[in-house]
């Protein structure tokens, strides 16, 4: 048994404030019926609406977060700003972690949460988790590109990447754009990869990971819980779904 502000703020949706305020203001039933407050206990399985919406309340947190360039993708850094430091102090304490990382200035979606089975499978070599970046570099992608991309490529010291995929969206010798679709995670990969050609990175975006894509109403420093269906979808790629 646990109470319901307890509950509805693990969800990581509300902090433990607005819960009670939700609950107060009659939008929060239990078992289909309205709970007496917010201190009532809510037994293990028991169905949960806000506004007449299922909240799933397992113990997973799974947040979408813009990172902005200028944080490090780390739970803690004794001389950096980290993504955990950019949301509120009841989702800190949940033990959330990110899924993968960004580089200092790298911008774009990045996955919180404390479900590591799920983490580990969407990172596994194994799986393959198409991720899509959009780049600005300078000089001018070429159709030679795309096909160093594809054939898979051999960086310095000898790493090896597998075939990745380059979009041009525009060229010219001031500089390109282009998206960039990888199913590893080397480090440095995408700038590693468009330097090795010639056309060194001035931008980089991350815009999805598998099929969770990142909201474009999210500004940079912005998050949000991922909905049900999102959280099902990543579940069902990776095969976990009979755990929830």
């Amino acid at each position: 048994m646990e109470r319901l502000d307890k509950l509805l703020a693990a969800t990581g949706q509300w902090s433990r404030k607005e819960a009670k305020a939700l609950v107060k203001a009659g939008r929060v039933q239990v078992g289909g019926a309205r709970p007496k407050g917010p201190e009532d206990k809510v037994a293990e399985g028991t169905p949960v609406t806000v506004d007449g919406r299922p909240i799933a309340t397992e113990q997973g947190v799974y947040v979408m977060l813009h990172k902005p360039a200028g944080v490090v993708s780390s739970t803690q850094d004794p001389r950096e700003r980290t993504v955990l430091d950019l949301l509120p102090q009841h989702l800190r304490r949940r033990a959330l972690f990110p899924v993968g990382r960004l580089d200092k200035d790298t911008e774009g979606l990045l996955l919180l949460t404390n479900d590591g089975p799920l983490a580990h499978a969407l990172l596994a070599p194994g799986r393959h988790v198409d991720k899509v970046y959009y780049a600005r570099t300078a000089g001018c992608l070429t159709e030679e590109d795309c096909r160093a991309f594809a054939a898979g490529m051999t960086l310095g010291g000898g790493l090896e990447c597998l075939p990745a995929g380059l979009e041009i969206l525009s060229a010219g010798p001031e500089g390109s754009e282009g998206l960039v679709t990888l199913r590893e995670g080397k480090f440095h990969q995408v700038k590693r990869m468009l330097a090795a050609c010639g056309k060194p990175v001035t931008y980089l975006k991350r815009l999805s990971m598998g099929p969770l894509r990142l909201d474009e109403a999210l500004a940079p420093g912005a998050f949000r819980p991922l909905s049900d269906g999102e959280i099902h979808t990543l579940l069902d790629i990776c095969e976990l779904n009979a755990s929830t």
